[in-house]
């Protein structure tokens, strides 16, 4: 079975599987090989699947969807982190939330300024 993480800008994962566990909004579900072709919509969580050479890997996952159909497994999500090992991708998705809320100040501050600006322009014309 081969799995696609995708995300907006860049393909996350393509690689041979053998076994993908994910969380959809009705509980955690794992996927085999031979599994029913079927579509779920993900929540935020995590997906962790076990490569052809039986080693156990992790994504943190945004809210998603995932779509089996025969032998290929598409996931397509907002975000999503790798990590080899548990303890490595809590750390990881701390720092990446970080980066996003930061990133969300410096917009809002930016949307604040320009709707302060326009504000006064419109006192300006309205004064003339």
């Amino acid at each position: 079975m081969r799995i696609k993480v995708l995300l907006p800008t860049e393909v996350l994962i393509d690689q041979e599987v053998n076994k993908i566990t994910a969380e959809a909004e009705n509980g955690f579900y794992t996927l085999l090989p031979r599994h029913i072709d079927f579509v779920a919509p993900l929540v935020a969580g995590l997906l962790s699947f076990v490569t052809s050479e039986g080693q156990e890997e992790f994504l943190a996952v945004d809210e998603g969807i995932l779509v089996k159909r025969g032998e290929e497994v598409l996931v397509s999500t907002r975000n999503a982190v790798h990590g080899p090992d548990l303890g490595k991708l809590r750390q990881v998705v701390v720092e990446r939330f970080q980066e996003i809320d930061e990133h969300e100040r410096q917009v809002r501050s930016a949307t604040a300024k320009l709707e302060a600006d326009l504000v006064q322009r419109f006192i300006e014309l309205r004064e003339r």
